[in-house]
């Protein structure tokens, strides 16, 4: 049986999950457990959003998020703090089941993580 994703959770979460590695190199040693954490929840927010579960995909991804946050908090709390507030608002998408706003607040939350090469100026 085919199964069409749920559009209300747009994140292209098994990109994210493969190339999560390179995301925490930038925050140097110590990130396994971390890792490992922000993984199992965006496994299992994979397999909430294939069974039809968006609250429990959204809550998974909100938790990935939350954990990449406390990371960042170690390394840089200013960053970390818009981070916070970029969360809020991808979580308030994608409760509202806006497409764009959560893909932009995504791409705004990974350019700030370190996981998007930013151009020179």
């Amino acid at each position: 049986m085919e199964h069409k994703h749920d559009e209300a959770v747009p994140l292209a979460l098994e990109a994210v999950v493969t190339h999560l590695g390179a995301l925490l190199q930038s925050f140097g040693p110590g990130t396994e457990p971390v890792a490992a954490a922000i993984r199992a929840s965006l496994i299992a927010a994979m397999a909430a959003r294939d069974r039809g579960d968006r609250a429990g995909a959204i809550a998974e991804i909100g938790g990935a998020m939350d954990r990449l946050i406390a990371l960042a908090d170690r390394l840089d709390p200013d960053e970390a703090l818009l981070m916070r507030t970029v969360a809020e608002r991808v979580r308030s998408s994608l409760h509202r089941g806006d497409l764009a706003g959560a893909k932009h607040g995504s791409a705004v939350m990974f350019e700030k993580s370190g996981a998007v090469e930013r151009k020179p100026s």
